[in-house]
């Protein structure tokens, strides 16, 4: 049976190395990408890096624990996590449930069961939040693909660093809505950089040379001066509002 989530980016955060190894074979074998973490702060840096559709969290490991993990999770994204606890505790699973987890495994568990949870919670948040997911068609002249990560302009694949790629692919996940200059410091370049503007304004500048035609006059990534920066919501297909370019 063909997997309709089949490309899907799922982050496995464990410390136990035979787990992540466990569960990385059987979700590549039905057809998701993979990329793992064996602490909170590799979490954090692969949820910034990979820009991941679900998140399998394990609840005991050493240093940071998996609810205070969650915690600086739900600052900064709301990508489905489900915890992995060894003990089946009604406490543990409240407890995650009301920090914002969408979902939780007991361990052991069996391949079947964690694949037919990850693809009800897919189902559930992607039909709610809209998805971002196949050939996301802006304009007869720019088109996304965020499962291949390529960005094709007049027909020709322009080529983004990766956090060109990153920023772009938070704003085009909050199209038609203003995304804050702080917002996108935790969710691009993480938290040490939140009292960095400039690096905000300055791939801005970065993406419009690439992609707009007249990057001082932009029609993609519009500017709500003081607040932050909005892309056109091309999903109503509405002529964006003139806005200057900072």
């Amino acid at each position: 049976m063909p997997n309709e989530f089949e490309r899907r980016r799922i982050l496995v955060v464990d410390d136990e190395e035979r787990m992540v190894r466990f569960i990385r074979l059987n979700l590549e074998h039905d057809g998701f990408l993979v990329s793992e973490a064996f602490n909170g702060r590799q979490a954090l840096e692969k949820l910034r890096d990979d820009t991941p559709d679900l998140i399998l969290l394990d609840v005991m490991m050493p240093d940071m624990n998996g609810f205070e993990v969650l915690q600086m999770i739900r600052e900064i994204s709301n990508v489905p996590v489900i915890m992995l606890t060894a003990k089946g505790e009604e406490d543990d699973r409240i407890r995650g449930l009301e920090l914002g987890a969408d979902d939780y495994i007991t361990k052991p568990f069996s391949p079947r069961e964690m694949i037919s949870r990850i693809k009800a919670v897919l189902r559930r948040t992607e039909g709610a939040s809209g998805s971002m997911h196949g050939l996301i068609e802006v304009d007869d002249r720019l088109k996304i693909d965020f499962d291949r990560r390529e960005v094709w302009l007049d027909g020709k694949l322009v080529k983004l660093r990766p956090t060109e790629y990153r920023l772009l692919y938070h704003l085009v996940q909050n199209a038609g809505w203003v995304v804050s200059h702080d917002q996108l410091l935790t969710k691009v370049w993480g938290y040490e950089y939140r009292d960095e503007p400039h690096y905000v304004r300055l791939y801005i500048n970065y993406l419009r040379k690439k992609l707009e035609e007249d990057p001082s006059n932009p029609r993609y990534i519009l500017t709500e001066r003081g607040v932050g920066y909005r892309f056109v919501d091309f999903r109503r297909k509405n002529k964006p509002s003139s806005t200057a370019a900072s």
